[in-house]
């Protein structure tokens, strides 16, 4: 049931006096500020070009200001635009594979991201927070995000990727578990005019791009982008699970498309960025899940998202900023799905349908400032209304409505954050945010971080974290009993992180970083299958602890040779039963090296990438594999023309990912050698 507003308003009114109470606090503290002061940019915004300037790397994500990656209270990694041509990432999942201690699983529909040893599939990345330019992406259904082709972005448009690791929900509130991942578009001025790309790849894939960007006279940039995607995927798949003749011998056919057409759009005027995002794809799903007919093209899935975000950053003074931003999301998605509701007298497949529309806006005020060189105050608010919620599902001939559930909400949050030294070489971090759901009622999490310098481009930081998952509007609606009612009885998911990190650069070539951490989760939202298999039921059944070492090295040579190894050992398991848990490695090893040629106009690339054996539900284990890719991407060897040309699965290794509880498949086969050929062209 739904609160009353009296229940609800109380507290927000609460939250809100006090976010107005620490403004008005700041601002009076800060100094009265010239009119024609010329405002500092945020350097979340800075080109790669200024970044390459600075000797340690910066990072924005961590504390909601630039900083650099020794001083974060985290462990960071970036990936560059530059790496991302290097190695020919296709999709953000590619990108996100090659970073240490991440894993990525495909069931064939979408991509699913493991980081420090949780991965359990079909678990819609609900526990990773991922932000496009700050701006939250997770959906107000699911509370999931995408990182295949179902991400909204051309991976072309994307200036760097900034991944933090651990909880962060004293800055961000709900789902920034595991880690934050912040997608940084380009700016218009970085696009430097009209481009074009195409590509051709195996599988009966064609990709097509068009962009534009400009930085006018009058400070006015300009970036505008569409893209459109087609592959036909595998013409053939074999399942052995349906290995009959009544099930087409288990061979699926042309059962694996994939369609998207992505918009993206950028307008910045002085102190003001307008950006908007929509994206619409298709897949079909060949697996048969949720019990589905098998081998019938029509079973398929329809993802739409989209976003208005309009920000304002202001430098009231030299210590004192102000960052706004106001946003309006949508989110869609059909489902369309064949069942066999056959008897032995009446044969009958029929369509089931799901149609659910999520829609929401909100706003964000965050101040930062700067108190005798020595404290750096964060101070924020964020309010969001998610006036639609609507999850419906039916069978369309002969017609039954198994759910219709239309429901809103709305949350606020109000954070803090101090960063002061304690010494010449020591700072503290000290974080803490409080939430409030209309359906949960309030949460407060807290953040510390001790940095110690023991040496120029040192660290050692020793880091405490706590962070909560809110149940999503689809978990409390999939109840075990009164379907279309709230799950009332579904609580918040909670994790404690403590975490030492080494980091050192040596001679500025050469960056080395080891981190050891420790985390448990209470409460942990199980996903699981009635036994019809009709509806899914969500319930707070699980703990969960996990151990972990991770160690990376990584080198960038004069001449432009750059190179990457990283390792991670990982022990998670459910605190009851001591189980291992499922689709979670031991063991993941990444290498990459990159290697220029003819004087620097063709790069040479290959990354490997080693994981070991994984559980699967079934209880039996997934084989550890190696994965290995090859890319070769040319600049300048004609005036505005770049070329690249990959090998994915180099040496063809057949491996398989596990299967989620709405498959039959133990473990689901991934794809062989595929080759890509791309063209870009810039006037």
């Amino acid at each position: 049931m739904k609160p009353s507003a009296g229940k609800s308003s109380s507290p927000l009114l609460r939250s809100t006096a006090v976010w107005l109470a620490i403004t008005i606090f700041i601002i009076s503290e800060s100094q009265v500020a010239a009119q024609d002061q010329k405002p500092q940019r945020d350097l979340s915004e800075a080109s790669l070009e200024e970044l390459m300037k600075i000797e340690v790397a910066s990072v924005y994500s961590a504390s909601k200001y630039f900083q650099k990656v020794t001083e974060a209270p985290s462990s960071v990694s970036i990936i560059t635009s530059e790496e991302i041509q290097r190695y020919g990432y296709r999709t953000l999942a590619d990108a996100l594979r090659s970073v240490r201690g991440f894993c990525v699983t495909y069931d064939r529909n979408y991509s699913y991201l493991g980081v420090r040893g949780f991965a359990r599939p079909g678990d819609y990345n609900t526990r990773v927070l991922l932000l496009i330019d700050g701006h939250r992406l997770n959906d107000n259904i699911y509370d999931g995000s995408l990182f295949g082709t179902e991400f909204p972005v051309d991976v072309d448009l994307i200036e760097r990727v900034e991944i933090v690791r651990g909880p962060s929900s004293s800055l961000y509130g709900t789902s920034a578990f595991f880690a934050v991942i912040n997608v940084i578009t380009k700016r218009g001025g970085d696009a430097k005019g009209l481009m074009v790309s195409t590509e051709a790849a195996s599988l009966g894939t064609h990709k097509g791009q068009i962009s534009y960007g400009n930085k006018f006279d009058n400070s006015l940039e300009l970036l505008f982008s569409i893209s459109y995607y087609n592959s036909r995927g595998q013409r053939h798949l074999f399942y052995r699970e349906f290995d009959d003749p009544a099930t087409n011998n288990g061979i699926a056919e042309q059962a694996d498309d994939d369609r998207t057409t992505k918009f993206f759009a950028e307008l910045a005027y002085r102190e003001f960025i307008l950006r908007g995002a929509f994206s619409s794809r298709q897949k079909g799903i060949p697996t048969a899940a949720f019990g589905t007919v098998f081998n019938d093209a029509r079973t398929r899935t329809t993802d739409q998202r989209g976003y208005l975000d309009l920000r304002y950053e202001h430098a009231i003074t030299s210590q004192l900023q102000i960052s706004a931003r106001v946003y309006s999301d949508l989110y869609r998605y059909y489902g369309t799905y064949v069942y066999d509701y056959s008897t032995d007298n009446t044969p009958l497949i029929s369509l089931n349908k799901d149609l659910i529309q999520g829609d929401w806006w909100g706003g964000e005020l965050l101040l930062t400032k700067t108190l005798l060189r020595k404290h750096k105050l964060t101070a924020g608010t964020e309010y969001r209304d998610n006036f639609r919620q609507n999850l419906i599902n039916y069978d369309v001939d002969p017609y039954a409505r198994y759910l219709d559930n239309r429901r809103e909400s709305k949350n606020v949050g109000v954070y803090l954050q101090n960063e002061f030294a304690i010494r010449e070489n020591v700072n503290l971090s000290v974080g803490l945010r409080h939430d409030y759901h209309t359906i949960f009622g309030g949460t407060t999490k807290p953040r510390l971080g001790l940095i110690y310098h023991p040496a120029p481009k040192m660290a050692i930081k020793l880091l405490y974290g706590e962070a909560f998952r809110a149940p999503s509007n689809h978990e409390l609606v999939y109840s075990p009993s009164e379907i279309n009612n709230p799950n009332l009885a579904l609580k918040p998911e909670t994790i404690k992180t403590t975490e030492l990190v080494v980091e050192k650069y040596l001679k500025d070539r050469i960056r080395l970083s080891a981190s050891g951490y420790l985390y448990r989760i209470n409460g942990l939202i199980a996903r699981q299958i009635a036994p019809t298999e009709a509806y899914i039921t969500y319930k707070n059944a699980g703990r969960v602890e996990s151990k972990g070492f991770e160690f990376e090295i990584e080198t960038r040579l004069a001449g432009g040779l750059e190179g990457r190894l990283g390792y991670t050992l990982q022990d998670s398991r459910d605190r009851e039963t001591k189980q291992t848990l499922t689709n979670s490695p031991k063991h993941l090893a990444k290498f990459n090296l990159s290697v220029p040629l003819i004087k620097q106009r063709i790069l040479a690339s290959l990354e490997l990438q080693y994981t070991s054996e994984r559980r699967t539900l079934a209880g039996s284990d997934a084989p550890a594999f190696w994965l290995s890719n090859f890319n070769l991407f040319s600049q300048k060897l004609m005036k505005g023309l770049n070329l690249s040309f990959g090998v994915y699965n180099l040496f063809d290794q057949k491996y398989g990912d596990p299967g989620s509880s709405e498959h039959r498949q133990n473990t689901i086969e991934q794809d062989g050698r595929n080759l890509r050929l791309k063209l870009t062209y810039r006037f």
